[in-house]
């Protein structure tokens, strides 16, 4: 099934979302976007074409932590939940 970037989608393990070829600042607003919207409890789970930086303190910001994650070659797949 093909989705078009940034669009989410769940799946068993969390509510996914594909960011690889959006253009910057794009997956950032994404992210942002989607750990605003969450309920208590949602795992995100972010495929990504490369290591976003910048992102992390943002999320530190919000309570929020990653884990990197295996995922596809030349992936970066993260895992974001909120803190306890």
């Amino acid at each position: 099934m093909s989705r078009a970037p940034g669009t989410p989608w769940p799946d068993a393990d969390g509510l996914h979302v594909d960011v690889r070829g959006l253009p910057p600042p794009e997956p950032f607003v994404t992210i942002v976007r989607l750990i605003e919207a969450a309920a208590p409890g949602t795992v995100l789970i972010v495929h990504h074409d490369r290591e976003p930086y910048p992102l992390y303190s943002e999320l530190a910001e919000r309570g929020w932590h990653a884990e990197r994650i295996e995922g596809e070659p030349d992936e970066v797949r993260l895992r974001l939940r909120a803190g306890d």
